[in-house]
């Protein structure tokens, strides 16, 4: 994949994390799950596929691009007492 459309696919991405985020709906939607007393994250993962105009490929694997944000680790109280319990420590875990 060219580096132009490389380019165009991480803007695309940033593109539609930035509506979800900006998003009442999905916002009010969330605070009443926090309402109701549970931790939410979502995670949503996008598959475009994309070809040259005019082009016909039969290999739909070179097709597809995933876009992705640099997503951050968020880790509950919860989710760290499971991982102690399987004896696993974070790196910048404080000792």
């Amino acid at each position: 994949m060219d580096q132009q459309l490389k380019q165009l696919m991480k803007e695309l991405g940033e593109a539609i994390n930035e509506s979800l985020s900006d998003s009442e709906q999905i916002a009010e939607v969330v605070a009443r799950i926090k309402e109701g007393g549970y931790d939410i994250f979502l995670v949503l993962e996008a598959t475009i596929g994309v070809s040259k105009q005019g082009e016909h490929t039969t290999d739909k694997t070179s097709l597809v691009s995933t876009l992705s944000t640099n997503a951050e680790l968020k880790i509950s109280d919860q989710d760290m007492k499971f991982l102690k319990s399987l004896r696993i420590k974070l790196d910048d875990e404080d000792d």
